[in-house]
């Protein structure tokens, strides 16, 4: 437990996380909490449809860009940083000789050498690989991606032979950042094993590759003519460190010393569960109905066993460990020691999240009028269709508190860019039943946004129901990327899928995960376990049907900070759960005296280096009718994707020989 009287002084680490549109370089204390950070925007071109393409270089320079302004806002000096890690999309970088960029492009252009994960221009050699049935699809819920990397190297070897040949390096972009901060080619146990079919060998938990795969594929010529030299053969743990740490020149590039230890990569969502489900959660948190923490503060594997990580930004990845080699259908996984050492991995995920959110905004016939709104009262437009839909729902006496009701005719299929898990079908297309002439304006925007975020729930809760199935026992979801910052987003995932959502103290934690590995390759801490539990907190809990989203929907006291906003309540104050530094349960408090606000109502959260509140909003509201509502949803949303498989195949059954056969007749 931490103690005033004997506190270390705190040693600071930089965390780098690679998204989709940009790169983020967070300075952190290995206590967790961040210094200082800073962004830069990092370009993607889309020439055809289904291609996604970047560039390393561009990528490289938006990293040295954001550290060097992280670290000048910190200030720290250079020599106070211990170490650095990074984290990244599961994108595919192809290098050639003397680490020159080789297109990956359709257009030629050598600067656009990464394929993007979201790129599905690998449908059809996935379709080819997944007809193998080799024991490889075994570990990624028996059927591959095309999001993954063996596909896409497929393509590069019969689309574009030249630049197949060309390139002697293929990289997962993490390991490209390692690679281009060091010089030593190391790559992740977390990417190879998760994108790249790195195997856990039958007879022990050591790891190999499966020559016999790359053969049946078409791609033996990566075993027998270059011994995997082109796609890995130095293969370590996550936060080891990783040659003699930054080089000369890129040191210089990052504006940080020569040999800082650079810990071995890991992907961006993989880095979300190093920063979340190390948090201790008070033992009083939970209560008779709901065992909170099963397994005591010592039995971390007990703990983190009924934890999920949802890692949702522009697409969503549900992360969920286990002691166990649980294999569920459709999940991608089992994968061994590639999130957390020396346990399995089962990662779903929903291939567009946010992405779906903005497409449904920007292409609605109201966006113009909601952008006007936000901008007039200087607001982000989701929380200004937040507060639509209250409004909305408080016009009728019958739904005030459930506006979840206000979507009983319209319901929403979210595979706008296919289905990850658990339905594993990259061809599934997004639907919306239930439309009708009134829906229009903003309120038309808001009931589509509404429906929109319960389909992507409803995904998620057929993500945990199935990986539950299968063996977990999943009853907490730790929640951290741009949509965790929605409150409404919060409360659907709560209510439908049963699970108590838990919000970190510090929000950025995907940067945080990089900069626990950071923390660990600079010898801050002697495993990536002790560095989460350190490093990891709880801040918000939303229990299922417990109306956050109504309560943080009212007018708020302007004195209040936007973390404290977060963990407000207008309608009631949320319960306040005391614990030290290691999570040791304590009594409830009131926060208003803390803060010296009165008559209004407001949970706080308080600041204090030795002290944890995790404000639990637990009071149920309607909660049975609730739970009849979203139960008859999910079946509906179930039903519709049978649907649409049937349309298809009856579109299917008229091909297109025999359209052409009708014409020329």
């Amino acid at each position: 437990s931490s103690s005033t009287n004997n506190k270390q002084p705190p040693s600071y680490v930089i965390g780098v996380d690679v998204g989709t549109g940009s790169v983020r370089a967070g300075v952190v204390s290995t206590s967790g909490r961040f210094v200082a950070s800073a962004s830069r925007p990092i370009k993607m071109v889309n020439p055809v449809p289904d291609h996604y393409e970047q560039s390393s270089e561009d990528i490289w320079q938006a990293c040295c860009g954001s550290v060097r302004e992280a670290l000048a806002k910190s200030g720290l000096s250079r020599d106070e940083i211990k170490g650095i890690g990074f984290d990244a999309t599961c994108s595919l970088v192809a290098l050639g000789q003397d680490d020159k960029p080789v297109t990956i492009s359709t257009t030629g252009d050598d600067s656009n050498n990464v394929i993007v994960w979201m790129d599905h221009r690998a449908m059809d050699q996935a379709d080819r690989i997944n007809a193998t049935k080799h024991n490889v699809l075994h570990y990624v819920g028996g059927c591959i991606s095309p999001e993954m990397e063996t596909p896409k190297l497929l393509w590069l070897k019969e689309k574009l032979p030249e630049s197949w040949s060309r390139t002697s390096k293929f990289f997962d972009l993490a390991d490209y950042l390692t690679y281009r901060a060091t010089g030593q080619d190391t790559r992740s146990l977390c990417t190879v094993v998760c994108k790249w079919c790195y195997l856990p060998k039958q007879d022990s938990n050591a790891l190999g590759w499966d020559a016999s795969y790359f053969r049946e594929i078409g791609l033996g010529e990566l075993v027998d003519k270059d011994d995997y030299s082109k796609i890995g053969k130095d293969i370590k743990p996550m936060g080891l460190p990783v040659g003699q740490g930054l080089s000369e020149l890129s040191a210089s590039d990052l504006g940080l010393c020569v040999g800082m230890p650079v810990g071995v990569g890991i992907i961006d969502a993989h880095a979300g569960g190093l920063g979340l489900l190390g948090a201790r959660l008070p033992q009083d948190v939970g209560d008779a109905t709901n065992d909170f923490e099963t397994g005591g503060d010592d039995d971390d594997e007990g703990r983190l066993q009924h934890r999920l990580a949802l890692i949702s930004g522009t697409s969503s990845c549900h992360m969920a460990i286990n002691k166990n080699q649980i294999h569920v259908p459709g999940v991608w996984g089992p994968y061994w020691s590639s999130m957390i050492p020396g346990m399995w991995l089962s990662e779903g995920g929903e291939s567009a999240t946010g992405a779906l959110l903005d497409h449904l905004v920007y292409t609605h016939a109201a966006s113009q009028e909601l952008l006007d709104k936000a901008k007039e009262a200087d607001r982000n437009i989701y929380d200004v269709l937040n507060d639509h839909v209250l409004a909305m729902a408080s016009r009728n006496d019958d739904v005030i508190n459930f506006h979840a009701t206000l979507t009983k005719d319209l319901h929403v299929l979210p595979y706008f860019h296919g289905n990850r898990s658990p339905r594993a079908d990259p061809r599934a297309c997004g639907s919306m039943v239930g439309m009708k002439l009134s829906h229009k304006g903003m309120d038309g925007l808001a009931l589509e946004y509404l429906a929109t975020i319960q389909g992507l729930a409803y995904g998620t809760k057929h993500i945990i129901d199935s990986m539950n199935a299968s063996g977990h026992s999943i009853n907490k979801i730790f929640i951290t990327g741009g949509n965790s910052k929605n409150r409404l987003f919060i409360q659907e995932h709560a209510d439908i899928t049963g699970c108590c959502v838990v919000l970190p103290r510090e929000t950025e934690a995907v940067i945080l995960g990089s900069a626990v590995l950071g923390a660990v390759a600079g010898g801050c801490f002697p495993s990536v376990v002790a560095a989460m539990s350190h490093m990891n907190h709880a801040s918000v809990l939303v229990r299922p049907f417990s109306n956050y989203f109504a309560r943080l929907g009212k007018k708020t006291s302007p004195q209040l900070t936007s973390s404290e906003l977060l963990a407000s309540s207008l309608l009631s104050p949320p319960r306040v759960v005391r614990g030290d530094g290691d999570g040791n349960g304590g009594s409830e408090s009131d926060p208003l005296a803390k803060k010296g606000l009165e008559g209004d109502g407001l949970g706080v959260r308080v600041e204090d280096e030795d002290a944890e509140d995790i404000y639990d909003f637990h009071r149920p509201d309607h909660a049975e009718a609730k739970k009849a509502f979203h139960h008859a949803k999910y079946g509906i949303f179930l039903v519709m994707y049978d649907h649409q498989r049937m349309y298809r195949d009856m579109m299917a059954s008229v091909s297109t020989e025999s359209w052409s056969s009708s014409a020329k007749a």
